[in-house]
């Protein structure tokens, strides 16, 4: 049988989290501004999801699940599990347009680029104000 635990995770564990981001874009965490939940499966990180605080407001990113357990809603259990510790603040985040659905089913609407917070909207800069162009769009998540 296997045992699936999803908490919040210590800092002591961001290396564990940065282990798993090898495999999503090299992310790496921040022990001062970032909240983390992860998911293991006997005993293993599978899935993690992530608050950042910026000066402007709260973010979530690096939502990802190993390839190996995919398909099983660890991310949807990682997302439920944040949303119950940070959900009661503005929340903002950038989803691919694949995955505009899933985050809408966890309360996010998309936005227009320009509502964005400015430290938040900096991350993506490099999309020249056409976000949806690389495949993103803005969400964000009311308390």
């Amino acid at each position: 049988m296997v045992t699936v635990t999803v908490r919040e995770l210590s800092t002591d564990e961001f290396p564990l989290v940065e282990a798993l981001w090898v495999h999503y874009h090299g992310q790496k965490t921040d022990r001062t501004i970032d909240r983390i939940v992860g998911a293991f499966v006997d005993g293993d990180l599978a899935a993690v999801a992530r608050c950042r605080r910026h000066p402007d407001g709260l973010e979530v990113d690096g939502v990802f699940t190993s390839e190996e357990h995919r398909g099983q809603g660890l991310a949807r259990l990682v997302m439920k599990k944040l949303l119950s510790i940070v959900g009661d603040h503005l929340l903002y985040l950038h989803s691919t347009l694949v995955l505009t659905r899933f985050y809408g089913s966890l309360g996010f609407v998309a936005i227009p680029e320009h509502d964005l917070p400015p430290t938040i909207k900096e991350r993506l800069a490099f999309c020249f104000g056409e976000m949806k162009g690389c495949g993103v769009t803005p969400m964000r998540r009311n308390p």
